[in-house]
């Protein structure tokens, strides 16, 4: 898994200065950290989740403060607020220019991967908006 390293934390707060509101540069951060964490997931390599969520965990810490964890930005990735971020222009401009190591049409198989991540552990389909826009994303990216 991709370390959190200084590089890979300025890009993210680079993303997060794109907002133009507190709270939308902090949807701009939990979303453009959160994609970092799940491209991370594809490896071949065994992952050690208490040592990444530590460190993750320490960078919200420092960067947002108390009451936000990893845990917490991938669950607002799974729900319907996360709609506002991934349909922003702004964001997706910012992420592509400041996150080139993650291709802006993978997102859309992220946020998948993401929902089907908490499926496993919830037992519940994924439904709602956010499929939906999973799945236009999908059909906007084969033409």
């Amino acid at each position: 898994m991709q370390t959190i390293d200084q590089a890979m934390q300025d890009k993210v707060l680079a993303v997060a200065r794109a907002g133009m509101t507190s709270a939308e540069a902090i949807g701009f951060f939990r979303v453009s950290l959160g994609l970092y964490y799940l491209a991370g997931l594809m490896t071949e390599e065994t992952l050690d989740f208490k040592e990444i969520d530590a460190r993750y965990n320490r960078f919200i810490y420092h960067s947002l403060g108390g009451g936000h964890s990893i845990a917490s930005v991938l669950q607002f990735m799974s729900g319907e607020k996360v709609l506002r971020v991934l349909q922003s222009p702004r964001f997706r401009a910012a992420f592509a220019e400041h996150c080139p190591d993650i291709p802006v049409d993978s997102i859309s198989f992220l946020i998948s991967l993401n929902l089907g991540v908490a499926k496993s552990l919830s037992g519940l389909d994924a439904v709602g908006p956010v499929v939906d826009w999973i799945e236009q994303e999908k059909a906007r990216t084969s033409q």
